[in-house]
């Protein structure tokens, strides 16, 4: 297909979930120095997504839908060099990257 992004009917998608704002900013810190996106993620998420920030594989309609939005609109990247995005759910602040798209 000729769209850019658009199109992914499931991505594969990690997040780095914190419950204060600050703690996601401190987060977001240690991803601009070039930390791996994993290695924060089990540093600082705060749900059970210990698995360095994995959720697997999603489909639309499978996430919260703030979350989803911004996750399928990012490109696919890696832990080492992540793209990320935040977003503010009723879970909390995320950071998300997306390994995947299919």
């Amino acid at each position: 297909k000729g769209g850019k992004v658009k199109g992914a009917q499931q991505i594969n998608v990690r997040h780095i979930l914190c419950e204060k704002h600050s703690k996601k900013e401190e987060a977001l810190v240690k991803l601009k120095a070039g930390a791996k996106f994993d290695e924060v993620a089990r540093e600082f998420s705060e749900d059970k997504a210990r698995n360095g920030g994995a959720l697997g594989w999603k489909t639309r309609g499978d996430l919260d839908p703030a979350f989803e939005a911004v996750a399928f609109e990012l490109e696919a990247s890696s832990t080492t060099n992540p793209k990320y995005a935040e977003v503010k759910t009723g879970f909390g602040y995320h950071i998300i990257m997306v390994d995947g798209r299919k």
